[in-house]
């Protein structure tokens, strides 16, 4: 089973470490982003030309925000597709993401006229930046803007990887793909469409990403991180008054004994009524930028180290069973036995770094399912990530035609419904998906959950039940991966 771009084109992963891309997988998405800040704080002169041509893009947009913009405009200058051929994102066993579409569009247009025409031209920060629409739109997240910075800078890409595959990869593997929208043309203001030699991956190419642009979770300049840093916001303002009426509109609208929501809900607000906090909160993350670096490395080596060498070894294990793939057993059998593997991957080796990032049970959802998702590869049974039948959502359906369907559901241990749960959901999703069998994944992080879950399975008389699994997500008691 050929999972990543170093297996799939028969290259060795020193390789592409040597050249400076990661090694994504060709069967599933990973959950890394492009982040713009780290072009901007780069010191390869390079990535500064492409953050310079970001905001060079913005700012010709900005001349175009005075007034209407004609629809046939928007769609062309606004709307990008996800460039899927990079394998980046959230899609679980493929790469079908979703484009920035009319929501993305008329919010962008909409700010470059409004808020943001001080854009290309800010006074406090070091440069102009991207994420400063998603700091002001809710909605506009991480994958917005990554996938607007990789549509920006798709010619560097596209070259970046050209030249890697002709000196790498073998003829039979490449060929020449006209690729749409990779290069802007400002005197015709129309996208062109260029050729490249790219690696061939079924009927489509492959994009490979520098290493060193890469992030995972938020970007480094983000909304959430400006509202957890709100406080510190007023006391950057160096005019008294300003002050002052920043700090009294923040507590006129404070609710009392407010709770996170409303005090973030607030802060929110008044960094819409005061813009300036805005760049104050840029140019602090700005002074901070070796910070980005740093922080950003570590995220990619996590999911480098989980999603790519624990997966291996992970499929490895299985096909190391030698009746795996050759026995006929049910959907559920099947599930049965890949929530195994995953279990002892969580438990006995550094997969439980997917599920348990920094004490945040569930941290990154999604990295669950992609890794969970990913251990189905070379099975005949199709599993599909959170399907919903209006009762609430599943995390995966198994099925092997239209009469044999397995669910399997993720629980947490400190669930406060989980006994109820246990005791009657299940048999309410099994009867909404017509299957007759569902594996139920408790995951504890605490020693007080693995208690609790072993206290609750007692009572419901379900301790000996196989269609349980309770997988111990703990980070204080387990060994290191290179022990195992």
């Amino acid at each position: 089973m050929e999972l990543y771009f170093s297996e799939y084109y028969g290259i060795d992963v020193a390789t592409l470490e040597r050249y400076g891309a990661f090694d994504i997988s060709v069967v599933t998405d990973m959950p890394l982003f492009v982040d713009p800040f780290l072009l901007f704080n780069s010191e390869k002169s390079e990535y500064q030309d492409l953050h310079d041509k970001i905001i060079d893009y913005l700012v010709f947009l900005k001349e175009k925000a005075a007034g209407s913009l004609d629809p046939g405009l928007i769609r062309n200058w606004y709307r990008f597709k996800e460039v899927k051929q990079n394998w980046l994102g959230f899609t679980l066993l493929g790469n079908g993401g979703h484009a920035l579409g009319d929501k993305f569009a008329h919010a962008l247009h909409g700010s470059l006229g409004t808020i943001l025409t001080n854009f290309g031209e800010e006074q406090i920060t070091a440069g102009s930046h991207l994420e400063k629409l998603c700091l002001i739109r809710n909605g506009v997240g991480r994958d917005c803007i990554s996938d607007f910075t990789t549509n920006l800078i798709k010619e560097y890409l596209l070259e970046y990887t050209q030249t890697f595959a002709r000196s790498h990869l073998k003829p039979e593997h490449c060929r020449e793909f006209s690729v749409t929208r990779a290069r802007f043309n400002y005197k015709t203001e129309t996208w062109e469409t260029r050729k490249y030699y790219l690696p061939m991956l079924h009927d489509d190419f492959v994009i490979l990403t520098p290493t060193d642009m890469l992030t995972r979770d938020e970007t480094w300049i983000s909304q959430s991180d400006m509202i957890r840093k709100f406080d510190y916001l007023p006391a950057a303002v160096p005019n008294d008054q300003l002050r002052a009426q920043i700090n009294n509109y923040f507590r006129s609208i404070l609710p009392k004994r407010a709770d996170a929501k409303q005090k973030a809900e607030a802060a929110q607000k008044t960094i819409l009524k005061f813009p300036e906090l805005i760049d104050r909160y840029i140019r602090i993350k700005e002074d901070d930028g070796e910070g980005a670096q740093a922080v950003s490395q570590k995220k990619v080596d996590d999911t480098r180290a989980v999603l790519v060498e624990q997966v291996k070894r992970a499929l490895v294990d299985l096909q190391s069973r030698t009746d795996f793939y050759e026995r006929s057993w049910t959907s559920y059998e099947e599930s049965l036995a890949r929530v195994h593997v995953f279990k002892h991957y969580v438990e006995n080796c550094d997969g439980y770094r997917v599920i348990n990032r920094a004490g945040k049970p569930f941290s990154q959802e999604s990295e669950v399912q992609i890794f969970f998702g990913i251990l189905w590869c070379g099975s005949d049974f199709d599993a599909n990530r959170e399907v919903n039948n209006g009762r609430g959502p599943v995390d995966f359906k198994v099925s092997y035609g239209a009469k044999d369907k397995s669910l399997i559901e993720f629980k947490l241990g400190s669930n406060s419904s989980l006994k109820r749960n246990l005791e009657n959901q299940v048999k309410i999703y099994e009867a909404a998906n017509g299957v007759r069998k569902s594996v139920k994944v408790i995951v504890c992080y605490t020693k007080s959950h693995v208690l609790r879950v072993k206290k609750i399975l007692k009572e419901l008389d379900l301790v000996n039940e196989e269609s349980v699994v309770v997988i111990d997500a703990r980070s204080d008691n387990k060994p290191s991966a290179s022990k195992v």
